[in-house]
């Protein structure tokens, strides 16, 4: 019998979404940084075994928006729940539960798909309080599983892929066993560069930052050529990306292209340009032509 299904994982900003996803693809594919709000959009990832298939949907973490691009990611997040086989709702230990994660919960708990409590970064807090944790939690909602992990340090993730195994259907192969993802080459690119401001940036400067990729050409001698366009929203926040004598900018542009070049196993011609583009997280037409395409929602 072969099952398969689709898994949305769920949570507030910087729970660790993202890494537990890499983690169980052994792939980066999805953007990591120790910054909130990262993901803007949904990332469809594909896990295949002999007998099954998983298809992630990784969202952004449900928050309070402030802008545009903001409602774009909440209401993004929101319809991930909507017609997948199961849900990770990702949680961190704490002493109480938080007016993000009862928002959450609140949701949940209207859910038809059976949904998973995952505790991530166990590692990181005391035995205590993550047995707390659970209490409260489990005092919340009947899940279907509640499982304690660390996604950073590999603790329990190949027991939660068995258990969501577990719970999928009989059903279809519904992508080829070589496809990993679904999403285009430019984009992981795109990502990827991102990140790299997310690091290196301070902090007012990196969610006011959107990456265009204005070309992406592979050679006869298969290196790429990639030009891009990272903008900005202020004239200040351009000086701070490029930094004195270029040395920001040219970082980005090293450690960037250093992942890319990993990614596409393949040597790499890495332009950017910095652009502003003021209060462009408001500016819906910008924002559909940078790919948030679902902002009427």
């Amino acid at each position: 019998m072969f099952k398969s299904g689709f898994v949305t994982i769920v949570g507030r900003p910087n729970v660790g979404k993202s890494t537990l996803l890499n983690q169980i693809m052994g792939e980066k594919l999805s953007i990591v940084s120790n910054k909130p709000q990262t993901t803007r959009n949904n990332i469809q990832t594909i896990l295949t075994g002999e007998d099954y298939q998983l298809v992630f949907v990784d969202t952004p973490g449900i928050h309070k928006p402030k802008h545009k691009l903001g409602e774009y990611m909440v209401s993004s997040a929101k319809d991930s729940i909507k017609d997948v086989d199961l849900i990770l709702f990702l949680i961190n230990p704490d002493e109480k539960i938080g007016k993000g994660d009862q928002f959450i919960l609140e949701v949940l708990k209207n859910s038809k798909a059976p949904v998973f409590l995952v505790v991530n970064k166990i590692d990181e807090f005391t035995q205590d309080r993550v047995a707390k944790t659970l209490q409260m939690y489990s005092e919340e909602m009947d899940f279907k599983e509640i499982i304690p992990i660390s996604a950073l340090k590999n603790k329990n993730v190949d027991k939660l892929v068995k258990l969501m195994i577990e719970y999928m259907p009989e059903g279809p192969k519904y992508y080829p066993d070589d496809m990993i993802t679904d999403v285009q080459e430019r984009f992981v690119v795109s990502e990827i560069i991102r990140e790299k401001a997310l690091r290196n940036l301070r902090d007012e400067v990196p969610h006011g930052i959107a990456v265009d990729i204005i070309q992406m050409k592979e050679k006869e001698n298969g290196t790429y050529h990639i030009e891009v366009d990272m903008i900005c929203e202020k004239e200040s926040h351009k000086g701070i990306i490029i930094g004195k004598n270029g040395q920001s900018l040219k970082k980005i542009g090293e450690t960037a292209r250093y992942e890319i070049e990993r990614f596409l196993r393949a040597k790499v011609n890495l332009k950017i340009w910095v652009k502003v583009r003021k209060e462009w997280r408001d500016n819906q037409i910008l924002l559909k032509e940078l790919g948030y395409k679902n902002l009427n929602r």
